[in-house]
């Protein structure tokens, strides 16, 4: 199992429906809203590291509202 997380920043007003709009995409397990330069943490789950970011690339990216992202993959070092 492949995990990334991602970091969402949304336009002014606009943060209910992205999140609402986020959370109804299969691959995401969990999505916080958070504080910083960014407003909300998705932690998205795949069998495979490219169907993961095919998500972030096609899926997530695409909803009205995002102004910016920065995506974090996990790496396994044990």
């Amino acid at each position: 199992m492949e995990t990334l997380f991602l970091l969402v920043e949304t336009e002014v007003g606009r943060l209910d429906d992205v999140l609402r709009r986020i959370r109804a995409v299969p691959s995401v397990t969990e999505v916080h809203s958070v504080t910083g330069p960014f407003d909300l943490i998705v932690k998205l789950e795949s069998e495979h590291i490219n169907t993961a970011l095919d998500t972030v690339v096609h899926r997530i990216r695409r909803i009205p509202g995002i102004k910016a992202t920065e995506t974090l993959v996990t790496v396994d070092l044990g």
